[in-house]
């Protein structure tokens, strides 16, 4: 058995990408593995948040988690600024990470660029991230192919500590899910569906009303040849709904662009928006049961336990192999 860490900014409702990309694999993973899901809302206050909003924003994604499939009995589940270890690894990560490696980050240059007064969390946390997965003796990290860049430093953090110190973290690999780990923007199919798209018509997001899912669908951008045939760099909008479709339901994409090649756009889109439909029903249904109950308190409460106990034993070991306070 490996162990398993991942974890998602509670920065907006997720989208159907999350859960394609990253959820449903969780649910896969956790029947053999022993897992670590965080809701790591330190990371998303490097930029700036609405309180009541993030409270929010935190109980709903834990909800989402739940209704999803991820089982408490199996996994554990809990919030990062619960657990204080995770911002203790951050600083001693941070001592020896150097700028030019933060630098080189994608995304910090993406979310800094043009913008004055940049946070100088939002440079420097990939060390954040790098101490959410090292606490837990990470061996497999399941990301989206955007993240592979923080995970690589992640590893480079690991084995410097490990050479400079003593052997203090398991060094983790990296899992980039083959099917699904990339859905695209409804309407700029050249760009990763994401929650926190400023066009709300790009992003289904796991909440959505039945109505609001098939009008987003209907509305994709696509092209005007009129053929459903998966070809990512002529055809980027189709091959994303075929992708969409074909991760919802199971089918190959093969078999889909089979059953509609005499059929139009129209009809495809609509039997599209069924299967997302079809698929996020049930999970609807079991999130409006648990968002304020007094359950999902419980179980965040046990694995805020139990997460605390595993960390602060990397923690103590990482704290005696620097020479950190007294013996």
């Amino acid at each position: 058995m490996k162990t398993i860490f991942s974890g998602i900014q509670p920065s907006g409702t997720l989208t159907i990408g999350n859960y394609l990309g990253a959820i449903r694999q969780f649910v896969q993973l956790q029947n053999e593995h022993d897992c670590y899901f965080c809701i790591v809302d330190n990371h998303a206050i490097t930029v700036p948040q609405d309180p009541a909003t993030l409270q929010h924003n935190i109980r709903s994604l834990a909800a989402i988690y739940l209704a999803s499939g991820i089982n408490p009995e199996k996994s554990t589940l809990f919030i990062q600024s619960e657990v204080s270890a995770h911002t203790q690894l951050s600083w001693m990560l941070q001592s020896i990470s150097y700028m030019g490696e933060l630098e080189r980050m994608t995304q910090f240059k993406d979310k800094s660029s043009g913008k004055e007064g940049v946070s100088s969390a939002l440079f420097t946390y990939p060390a954040l991230m790098a101490a959410d997965i090292l606490l837990y003796q990470t061996n497999i990290v399941p990301v989206g192919d955007d993240q592979t860049q923080h995970l690589e430093l992640t590893r480079n953090l690991a084995q410097r500590f490990n050479n400079r110190y003593k052997e203090t973290f398991a060094v983790p690999e990296i899992r980039v899910p083959e099917v699904g780990a990339r859905i695209m923007s409804l309407q700029e199919p050249q760009k990763k569906m994401s929650k926190s798209d400023e066009n709300e018509k790009g992003f289904i997001s796991m909440l959505d009303s039945p109505k609001k899912i098939e009008k987003k669908i209907k509305s994709a951008v696509t092209d005007s040849e009129g053929i459903v045939k998966f070809d990512k760099e002529n055809k980027p909008g189709i091959s994303n709904l075929l992708t969409i479709y074909a991760s919802c339901t199971g089918d190959s994409i093969e078999s889909l662009e089979e059953k509609y090649k005499d059929r139009g756009y129209g009809e495809f889109k609509g039997d599209t928006a069924k299967a997302v439909l079809h698929l996020l029903e049930p999970i609807q249904d079991k999130y409006e049961q648990l968002i304020n109950s007094n359950e999902l308190d419980q179980i965040l409460d046990q694995g805020t336990k139990k997460a605390t106990e595993t960390a602060n034993k990397t923690l103590k070991k990482a704290y005696q192999a620097m020479g950190l306070g007294r013996k």
